[in-house]
């Protein structure tokens, strides 16, 4: 049995080069050893196996303290779930290893699980279990598995964050005990009170069915530190196309053709932008996948182009159980090239799904990859146009007849059982479309590509999303923890479907979850085939206008959305964060999981509690303030506000010192937005200077990195003058959008506003300013977005 440790300490962000260790001294039971960082070390214990982390005197984390490592432990050489027996032709082969993390009461990550963002402890009940399943009507608060499985959990206190990332693709269990867990305000302040000396901490288990031991510890210190630390081991989130940050429109399922183009109008009619609508299952001939029900879709071109005309997309679903039907090409060809996932005796694995009897390709073989990518060019796909991008659903894998609904786990790919690399399948499925979507345009498009299930480093291939919910209030409010848990292990692009996949939302709930989902990342309304219709425009007209708001805030907001996104896709920072993440400090905000960061500089409050008249918000930061973006209202930090709310409240605060942009006029999709003006929000603060960024690319191509082809800004306000200056000097790109508004909140009445550019040009601005807030907007500066330029206040 093998076990691997890799420690990461405190790195060069620059180079992502690790620190190398060295021998402080060794006896006949262990080693000590630096790791490279001032005062800190590695002791080494041999018999019994123990490893210390320490910093000073202070111990960090320790493996194996509590002596739980077992490897091939005694077991059941069989086993039986219901009609299904697991023969473990290799016998038993768990392995388990605890961690124990001295002064740590808050621990994070481990998704996916509809729970809160701060895992709980697990003693006497079941572990948090990891194993991708496709789970009917899942419950919420429970540690069962649901469709992914990230193996990394991170922990936090005022003095540190760190990370363990725990790498197999086996089944897995984490069990979580604390010695603070369950005592009540009460007892904690009968201990300050007696002086009691013991030390938080949480201990933890990792129990795994199959595998090696091969862990990665994180030692930060702080949250940009690990995001970092875990970026250069797995990667970072794709950066997707800009229009894929915008709406979709999805329901299983747009009934044909007439329907799509139906649909596409009702939006133009009442007013509301969307990007993408999509197709579920019934859109194929037969639930053969890379096909079209030629009854219902005569025309797929056709349709796509009328989408293209309005500058919009579509998505279908391409998913990985494939018909067994010997006048289905896919099916033929997988089975002539081999490449179909096998049962225990040698044949190809079979089971049901939407299509009936199905088999399952085995995408960890990368030939298997390669033939799949290649299915999506144009000659291959036939009816798919530039414009068509692609959803993989059901790739836990589900089976419909088999254990738990999934593949048997002595099922073979290759070598290796699905027990080994059950958790692996979903990645490879969303890597080898991504790749087919790129291929297909030579290499220069972005690809969009949505999974179900995933694994550790599936960021790299596109958006996630928290599969099949329901239309309850609950359900809502758990959106936030559960995408905020994705966040921290590296997957930025997530979201929920709006409004419940299953049953069918009260109007209030349905209203609320737009506003919610316009300020998270994959923003998509999806719903199950027996509900009723669900379009924005269905529920009265005052219902409408609350939903079409919240959908044009999301439009207008697309200029910061993608600039976090370009940031998440070069250093692995959350593009949706738990406030501790910017506050790590802060006591307070370590269990908060009904609000969130957008970056560093938006902090939204969504309103999910059914019949609200009012929610109170934490504002984090002694010192900061927090402006709300609607009534531009200035409040201190470090303190919860009461903010009283009606049906058309979404509260949004702005950071003092901080520069969003925007852009104010929205149109029907977000490409016909792509050269408009942009608007500049300045929240000016006491404590520092005013900063901000402006990223502009083309939106869609790969060549912001191969050629270098973007403009990346930096605004600054500072000693009464706002600037623009290039982050980029290497790069090139020409946009013709410009500079139309400058909203300044905080601001002073100035006696004139000065625009100031390279060519030594300079020129008066118009300006209005609202002494009851302190808001000073600047009217048409008029200069281009992708040049230097200073606005002087006197």
């Amino acid at each position: 049995q093998v076990i691997c440790v890799l420690i990461l300490p405190i790195f060069s962000h620059s180079s992502l080069s690790f620190l190398s260790l060295s021998l402080l001294s060794q006896d006949e039971n262990g080693v000590v050893l630096s790791l490279g960082a001032d005062s800190q070390w590695l002791i080494v214990s041999a018999k019994p196996f123990r490893l210390d982390i320490m910093e000073g005197r202070e111990v960090l984390l320790s493996l194996n303290s509590r002596g739980l490592l077992t490897a091939k432990e005694d077991g059941m050489w069989e086993e039986t779930f219901k009609s299904h027996t697991d023969n473990k032709p290799n016998g038993p082969s768990s392995i388990s290893l605890d961690f124990s993390l001295p002064g740590v009461e808050h621990v994070y990550g481990i998704p996916e699980h509809a729970d809160s963002l701060k895992l709980k402890t697990t003693d006497g009940g079941d572990p948090y279990r990891l194993f991708n399943l496709d789970v009917f009507q899942y419950e919420l608060f429970n540690p069962m598995a649901l469709y992914g499985a990230i193996p990394v959990m991170l922990s936090h206190s005022a003095q540190r964050t760190m990370g363990i990332f725990w790498l197999n693709a086996a089944e897995t269990w984490v069990d979580i005990s604390s010695n603070t867990a369950g005592k009540t305000v009460f007892g904690q302040m009968l201990d300050y009170v007696q002086g009691s000396s013991e030390t938080p901490q949480t201990d933890v288990r990792w129990i795994s069915e199959s595998g090696i031991i091969d862990v990665f510890i994180m030692l930060g210190p702080t949250p940009t530190d690990v995001f970092s630390q875990y970026a250069s081991l797995t990667g970072t989130q794709a950066f997707p196309p800009l229009s894929a940050l915008a709406y979709h429109q999805c329901r299983w399922n747009y009934n044909d053709q007439e329907d799509v183009a139906a649909v596409d109008q009702g939006f133009d009619e009442h007013d509301i932008p969307y990007d993408f609508i999509w197709l579920d299952i019934e859109h194929t001939d037969g639930k053969r996948y890379f096909t079209w029900d030629p009854h219902k879709f005569p025309q797929p071109k056709d349709m796509l182009q009328g989408l293209i005309d309005k500058r919009r997309k579509m998505v279908t679903i391409v998913d990985p159980h494939i018909k067994v039907d010997s006048s289905y090409k896919i099916h033929n060809e997988i089975r002539s090239k081999g490449f179909y996932v096998k049962n225990k005796d040698g044949g190809d694995y079979e089971g049901w799904c939407w299509p009936g009897n199905s088999g399952y390709p085995d995408f960890t073989n990368p030939e298997m990859r390669a033939w799949w990518a290649s299915m999506f060019a144009y000659d291959q796909y036939e009816g798919s146009m530039e414009n068509m991008y692609t959803w993989n659903d059901m790739n836990e894998p589900s089976v419909f007849n088999g254990p738990e609904v999934t593949m048997h786990k002595d099922a073979l790919h290759g070598n290796w059982e699905n027990r080994d690399l059950h958790n692996l399948y979903g990645l490879y499925v969303q890597m080898a479309t991504a790749e087919g979507l790129i291929e297909r345009s030579g290499g220069v498009e972005r690809p969009f590509v949505l999974t179900r299930a995933f694994f550790a480093g599936s960021q790299r291939y596109g958006a996630v999303w928290t599969g099949d919910n329901t239309a309850e209030w609950d359900h809502l409010k758990i959106s936030i923890p559960m995408c905020l848990s994705l966040g921290l292990v590296g997957v930025s692009f997530c979201g929920a479907d709006v409004g419940g996949f299953f049953k069918s939302p009260s109007t209030e709930l349905l209203v609320r979850w737009y506003q919610t989902g316009a300020y998270q990342p994959f923003f998509r309304a999806h719903a199950h085939l027996d509900t009723p219709r669900r379009e924005p425009w269905l529920f009265g007209p005052e219902n409408t206008a609350l939903i079409r708001e919240a959908v044009r805030q999301r439009y207008a907001l697309l200029p910061y959305w993608y600039q976090l996104f370009y940031h998440a896709h070069h250093s692995g920072q959350p593009v949706m964060r738990p406030l501790w993440v910017e506050y790590p400090h802060d006591t307070a905000t370590f269990s908060t999981d009904d609000q969130f960061l957008l970056g560093r500089d938006l902090l939204v409050h969504p309103v999910t509690e059914e019949g609200a008249s009012g929610v109170t918000a934490y504002l984090p930061g002694k010192g900061e303030v927090w402006f709300d973006v609607h009534t531009f209202q200035k409040h201190n930090g470090a303190q919860n506000l009461y903010i009283p709310v009606t049906i058309s409240s979404i509260p949004v605060f702005q950071r003092g010192g901080s520069i969003i942009p925007r852009k104010a006029r929205v149109r029907r999709s977000s490409s016909c937005m792509e050269h408009d003006p942009y608007t500049l929000f300045v929240a000016l603060s006491p404590k520092r200077f005013a900063q901000g960024e402006l990223y502009i690319d083309d939106g869609h191509t790969f060549n912001f990195d191969k050629q270098k082809q973007f403009i990346h800004r930096r605004l600054s306000f500072a000693n009464n003058a706002l600037s623009s200056r290039n982050l980029a000097p290497g790069s090139q790109f020409i946009t013709p959008s410009w500079i139309e508004k400058i909203v300044i909140l905080g601001a002073s009445k100035p006696s004139k506003a000065t625009l100031k550019t390279p060519d030594g040009k300079e020129s008066l601005l118009e300006f209005e300013f609202d002494a009851s807030m302190s808001v000073l907007t600047l009217r048409k500066p008029g200069v281009n977005a992708g040049v230097d330029w200073t606005v002087v206040l006197q």
